[in-house]
């Protein structure tokens, strides 16, 4: 079966490649906005196509030949209308789908009612229902899933980190909806699932894993975690309020909490049974089993993708060239590595962030994320994925990775928000170690910003090389 896999970076998507791969009968392409964010994991014999669902050139080869075509794609990250972008994305590849006769589209959507739903569910809803529009041509499999519980899904990450750092949960009235988790093992055995389903006609299929509401999951994270966590849910909505509370407490930034809360406006539990009709060799992990796996994939360093993996929002994406020589203001600190291997040297460098820390000032590196955060941006709270793996387009705290190049070069890309574009770049040049932050500015502003922040620099980066330096020869 010759199947298409778009949003292959994105966090379902970069899941379901893995699965989609270990199947004998898959003959797998993937449609790619950054071919380098793919990785080297992806065995030779993989097709890949860059290109996106508003070039119909690209779209077109993506889909030629194909039998089987995964819509993992939405633009709720993007500035302007992601409501329309994504209908006009869903039409596109829905047309050159039926143009290259495609037999089936699988996709996977939200679960809720288009009278109640948020604007981003109401924007996956009507996706569904462009792609399901030529039932004449095209077959459409349309799975509609509520909370996804898995390691780096930014519902866990909020959930885990709310339940971690509040003694008590005081939360407005949201915490009431009723919802219906799943695991993300669960929605990518439906979604894998899906391109073989002996079914006739469009089909949408609602999974989720039992009812609860949003206290039931904050009640059972801490049952799980060993923690107690008592919830007092107030008697008001409060939206704003509680989109603040969580980009406080948790890794994700105001334009994702607010998207959470407000779709918790809503109910969204399952409409229709045919999960179970159509799919019986599929039992649901209960939401304690599906915490538990999550919780230790986090601890054996086994995350394979994370929320802000997806390209469509500015906090994620990388541009497909990070043009350093453009910068205005470059300040370097070097330290010579001695007898330290360079690629132990690079190891120690491509490990920074996360638990480690920044070797040194830590509480700098902290505060200017928290100040981030305030504004709209990331924020410092995203971590990291792996706590040694780094690949193209993974989160670092603040940063993204830009570019590899395995003991010589680590490039990354600021998405504080800023006045103007940074990097910072970690190099093995000749006997040192170099770690230069470079800056971009926007007018004037930028320009005095890049002044006022030349103390922080110079300790921050000097420590960096110095301490990446001390601990590659720590290890011998």
């Amino acid at each position: 079966m010759r199947v298409l896999l778009t949003g292959a970076t994105g966090y379902i998507g970069r899941r379901l490649q893995r699965r989609l791969l270990a199947a004998d009968d898959v003959s797998l392409r993937l449609f790619v906005r950054n071919a380098r964010k793919v990785g080297d994991a992806v065995p030779g014999g993989v097709e890949i196509i860059e290109g996106d669902t508003f070039r119909p050139a690209t779209l077109a080869a993506a889909a030629e030949g194909v039998d089987v075509a995964y819509y993992l794609i939405h633009s709720m990250g993007a500035r302007g209308d992601f409501a329309a972008l994504d209908r006009q994305s869903a039409e596109n590849f829905r047309d050159a789908c039926v143009d290259a006769g495609v037999k089936r589209i699988v996709y996977l959507g939200g679960l809720g009612e288009r009278e109640t739903a948020s604007r981003h569910l109401r924007s996956r809803i009507e996706t569904g229902e462009v792609l399901s529009a030529r039932p004449d041509r095209i077959q459409t499999i349309w799975f509609r899933a509520g909370i996804i519980i898995g390691s780096g899904s930014a519902s866990f990450e909020i959930i885990r980190n709310l339940v971690q750092k509040a003694p008590i949960l005081i939360m407005p009235r949201w915490v009431r909806t009723r919802t219906e988790p799943i695991a993300i093992d669960d929605v990518l055995a439906y979604l894998a699932a899906g391109r073989g389903v002996g079914a006739s006609g469009n089909l949408v299929v609602d999974i989720g894993a039992g009812v609860m509401t949003f206290a039931d999951m904050l009640a059972g994270a801490a049952r799980v975690m060993g923690l107690r966590r008592p919830v007092v849910p107030l008697p008001f909505f409060a939206p704003r309020m509680g989109a603040y509370g969580l980009v406080l407490l948790t890794p994700v930034p105001f334009r994702v909490a607010a998207a959470l809360v407000e779709g918790l406006k809503s109910e969204t539990v399952k409409q229709n049974d045919n999960a179970r009709v159509y799919f019986p060799q599929i039992v649901p992990l209960t939401y304690g089993e599906a915490l538990a796996r999550a919780l230790a994939e986090i601890e054996n360093n086994q995350v394979l993708s994370r929320w802000c993996n997806s390209s469509a929002d500015v906090t994620c994406d990388v541009k497909r060239l990070e043009r350093v020589e453009e910068a205005v203001y470059a300040y370097r600190r070097a330290a010579p590595v001695g007898d330290a291997a360079p690629a132990r040297v690079f190891a120690q460098a491509a490990a920074v962030g996360g638990d480690s820390g920044w070797m040194g000032y830590n509480f700098l590196w902290e505060l200017r994320g928290f100040a981030d955060k305030l504004v709209g941006g990331p924020g410092a709270s995203r971590g990291r994925r792996d706590r040694r793996e780094l690949r193209v387009g993974d989160a670092l705290g603040f940063w993204k990775v830009a570019d590899i190049k395995p003991a010589k070069r680590l490039l990354l890309t600021a998405q504080l928000r800023l006045p103007g574009k940074g990097w910072l770049e970690f190099a093995i040049d000749g006997n040192a170690l170099a770690v230069t932050g470079y800056f971009y500015p926007r007018g004037l502003w930028g320009r005095l910003y890049w002044y006022l922040t030349i103390p922080f620099h110079a300790l921050a980066l000097r420590a960096l090389a110095r301490g990446i330096v001390a601990k590659a020869r720590a290890e011998g």
